[in-house]
C-alpha cells in the first residue's frame, strides 16, 4: 500500500485553466473521495493520478516514487470506470483473469487472485457467465475484482455507481466500504454524489471551478463549512440562504433581511460586529429549522407560507416562502401542514452559519 501526494497540480487544456494548485496527502489505506459539480476538475485529476491525461505542472508521487513520466502500467494502480468496460465475449473468469494474464502470470496464481476476489464480491457463481448474462451491479462487481486481482498500491475509482439504479447504489455503497476495510487499500474516488461523499469518505475534497475548496471529514465539512459554495453543496436537502443587514439595535446585533428581523444571541453576535452595516449571507438547515407556536415575541422566529409539502415519511419537507425568499424545513412527520398555511418557523441558534456577502467565506 501507499499514500499519494499531489504537491501543485495544474491541467491546462488549451485556454482552459482545469485543475488549478492542488495541493492534497492522501495517507496510507485511506479512502479520500473528490466530489463537486460537473466540470470542477475532479475527473481530471483522477486522471492524471492515473497517467490517463498529462501533467502541465507539478509533481505526483505514488509512495516515494514521482510517477508524472511512468506510463499507467507502472505506476501499480488499478482503476474502476464509470462504464464497465467488460470484454463481452469473455467470461467473467476470463475478464478478471485478463490482466494478469497480459502481466504474465503463472496460471496458478492467477486462479487464486480471481476465485479470492470472487469470493470477496460474492460472484462465485458467475465465474463461468458472460457480461450479457449479469445485472448492472454484477457487472460492476466484475469491475471491481479485475481491479481487486491486481493487488495495487492505489484504487482509483471514477464515478463508478453512476450507471445503477438508487437501490442498487446504495448497496454497492456499502459493498466498496466493506471492500476497503477489507483489503486496506489507499483509495481515491470521484463522484458528483455528495451522499456517496458523505459515506464513504474518510476526508472529503470539495471541488469547484478546478480549485479545492475545503479538504476534512464528512462531519466538518457538514457543522463547519469553508464557505457558502461548501455549504450549499454538503448536506440533503441543501443549506437555507438569506442575504441579511447587520444591525446594532441598543446594543443587541441584528440580523435583518427580507421577512426576518433576528436578534442574534451574545455568542453569534460577535462574531458579526465587524459586519454591522453591511451585508452578510445567512445559512441554516432545513433540520434546523422548527415550527414554533410564538407570536412573534421569539428573537429567532419569523413567519413563513408553506408553498409545497412533501411527505417523505420519516420527515416532511416544507418548502416556505419567508417574504421574497424561498426555504425549506425539514419537520417531524406528524406535522400537520396545508399549502398556503401561514406559520412561524424558528432557527436553532447554535446551527447558524453566516459568509462574508463578497468573499461567501465563512464568517
Amino acid at each position: 500500500m501507499a499514500r499519494v501526494v499531489i504537491r501543485n497540480l495544474n491541467k491546462m487544456f488549451n485556454e482552459v485553466h482545469a485543475v488549478k494548485d492542488v495541493n492534497l496527502e492522501i495517507h496510507d489505506r485511506e479512502f479520500v473521495v473528490l466530489v463537486g459539480p460537473s466540470g470542477c476538475g475532479k475527473t481530471t485529476t483522477l486522471r492524471m493520478v492515473a497517467g490517463l491525461e498529462s501533467i502541465t505542472s507539478g509533481e505526483i508521487l505514488i509512495g516515494e516514487t514521482i510517477v508524472n513520466e511512468l506510463p499507467p502500467m507502472d505506476r501499480d494502480i488499478a482503476m474502476v470506470f464509470q462504464n464497465y468496460a467488460l470484454y463481452p465475449h469473455m467470461s467473467v473468469y476470463d475478464n478478471m483473469a485478463f490482466g494478469l494474464k497480459m502481466r504474465k502470470f503463472a496460471r496458478v496464481e492467477i486462479d487464486r487472485r480471481v476465485r479470492e476476489a470472487a469470493d470477496i464480491l460474492g460472484i462465485e457463481d458467475y465465474l463461468a457467465r458472460k457480461p450479457r448474462q449479469l445485472s448492472g451491479g454484477q457487472r460492476q462487481r466484475v469491475a471491481l475484482g479485475r481491479a481487486i486481482v491486481r493487488h495495487p498500491q492505489v484504487f482509483l475509482f471514477d464515478e463508478p455507481l453512476s450507471n445503477l439504479d438508487a437501490m442498487l447504489r446504495a448497496q454497492m455503497r456499502v459493498e466498496i466500504k466493506k471492500i476497503h476495510d477489507r483489503l486496506g487499500t489507499t483509495a481515491i474516488y470521484v463522484t458528483h454524489d455528495q451522499v456517496e461523499a458523505m459515506t464513504l469518505g474518510d476526508r472529503v475534497v470539495v471541488m469547484k471551478d478546478g480549485i479545492v475548496q475545503q479538504v476534512g471529514d464528512p462531519l466538518e465539512l457538514y457543522n463547519a463549512p469553508a464557505n457558502r459554495f461548501v455549504a450549499g453543496f454538503i448536506g440533503s436537502p441543501a443549506m437555507n440562504f438569506a442575504k441579511v443587514g447587520v444591525a446594532e439595535d441598543g446594543g443587541t446585533i441584528c440580523a435583518v433581511g427580507n421577512g426576518m428581523r433576528l436578534k442574534l444571541p451574545p455568542q453569534i453576535a460577535e462574531r458579526l460586529r465587524a459586519y454591522v452595516g453591511d451585508e452578510v449571507t445567512l445559512g441554516i438547515r432545513p433540520e434546523d429549522l422548527y415550527l414554533t407556536s410564538g407570536d412573534g415575541a421569539d428573537d429567532l422566529s419569523f413567519a413563513a407560507v408553506v408553498e409545497v409539502v412533501e411527505r417523505l415519511g420519516s420527515q416532511i419537507l416544507l418548502d416556505v416562502k419567508v417574504g421574497s425568499d424561498a426555504m425549506v424545513a425539514a419537520v417531524e412527520p406528524t406535522v400537520q401542514a396545508k399549502v398556503r398555511e401561514h406559520l412561524r418557523l424558528r432557527l436553532n441558534a447554535e446551527r447558524l452559519h453566516f459568509f462574508d456577502g463578497r468573499s461567501e467565506i465563512a464568517i
